[in-house]
C-alpha cells in the first residue's frame, strides 16, 4: 500500500502537481491546503490577506478528484472564505482532503478539529482553524486493516516552536486517532505539522507508540526550492512498530509545492 502526504500548496504548482498525483498513484493520498468552490471554472483565482495576493486553484479538490479516478475523495475544510477572479469574489472551501482507492475498504473515519472551529464566513483569525481526518482502511489484498490520520498543524507567526495551543493540538489528534485506531493494528500519521523536530508534539504521539521517519532516517529537509526561509522542517510522517515499511521518501523531485512530498510504501 502505498500512502503519500504532502501540502498541496493551494496548487501553486497545478500541472507539475497533478503529472506527480497521477504518475505516483498512491493508494491513499493525504493533502493538505486544499480548496474546493462547486460551480467555480477550473481557472486561477487569488487569495488576498493584508496586503499578500497569491494564485490559487479554487477546484483543486475537483481537479484531484479528475486526475484518480479511480480513488473515492473526502474534503475536509476548517474554513470557507473568498477568493477573486479579477474583482469577482469566489466562495472557496479551505482544508484537508483525503483520497482512497476504491479497491480498499474506508470501516471506520473520524474527522475533528484540533485548534479551533469551523470559520464559516471567512478564512478566521491567526491562528487559523485547523483540523485532522482519521481512517481505518481494510485491503483485501493482504486481508487486513490500517490506521491513517493526518494533518495540517497550527500555523503561528511567531514561528513553530512549542506553545500551549501546539500541545493542546497535539492532545487532540491523539484522542481523535485512539477514537478510531483499535490499538493492535498498524498506525500512520502524517501531514505539515508545522513543528520543529524537538517539539512536544513527538512526544504526546509517542505515549501511542508512534516514530517519526523523517528525523528518524537523518533527514533535515522536508521543503522544496520554492521555500526561500530558513527552517527546513515541517512535514513529518510517524508510524507504529507493527507498520511494515517497505519503502520511505522524501521526495525531492519532481518539486509539486514549496513541500516536499512523504512517500511511504508498506507491506
Amino acid at each position: 500500500m502505498r500512502i503519500i502526504s504532502l501540502n498541496a500548496w493551494g496548487g501553486r504548482l497545478h500541472e507539475a502537481l497533478i503529472g506527480y498525483v497521477r504518475q505516483a498513484d498512491p493508494d491513499v493520498l493525504c493533502l493538505q491546503e486544499v480548496l474546493r468552490a462547486p460551480g467555480a471554472d477550473d481557472r486561477w483565482s487569488i487569495y488576498r490577506d493584508a496586503g499578500l495576493e497569491l494564485p490559487q486553484r479554487a477546484n483543486l479538490f475537483a481537479e484531484i478528484s479528475a486526475a484518480l479516478p479511480g480513488h473515492d475523495g473526502f474534503f475536509c475544510p476548517t474554513s470557507r472564505g473568498e477568493l477573486f477572479d479579477g474583482d469577482t469574489a469566489i466562495a472557496a472551501g479551505f482544508g484537508l482532503a483525503t483520497f482512497v482507492r476504491k479497491s480498499h475498504s474506508v470501516i471506520a473515519q473520524g474527522l475533528d478539529f484540533v485548534h479551533g472551529s469551523f470559520s464559516a464566513n471567512g478564512w478566521g483569525e491567526h491562528p487559523r482553524p485547523r483540523n485532522a481526518h482519521c481512517i481505518r482502511l481494510f485491503s483485501h489484498e493482504h486481508a487486513s486493516a490500517v490506521t491513517i490520520a493526518h494533518i495540517h498543524g497550527l500555523r503561528d507567526p511567531a514561528g513553530k516552536g512549542d506553545t500551549a495551543a501546539r500541545e493542546e493540538q497535539a492532545a487532540a489528534l491523539a484522542a481523535l486517532i485512539e477514537r478510531i485506531w483499535p490499538g493492535d493494528e498498524g498506525l500512520v500519521v502524517c501531514g505539515d505539522f508545522n513543528v520543529l523536530p524537538d517539539s512536544a508534539t513527538f512526544a504526546i504521539l509517542g505515549r501511542l507508540g508512534l516514530s517519526d521517519l523523517v528525523t528518524g532516517n537523518g533527514l533535515a529537509d522536508t521543503r522544496t526550492s520554492y521555500y526561500l526561509k530558513q527552517g527546513r522542517f515541517a512535514d513529518y510522517m510517524l508510524v507504529t512498530p507493527g507498520v511494515k515499511i517497505v519503502k520511505f521518501e522524501v521526495v525531492e523531485a519532481p518539486e509539486v509545492s514549496d513541500h516536499r512530498a512523504l512517500l511511504l510504501d508498506i507491506g
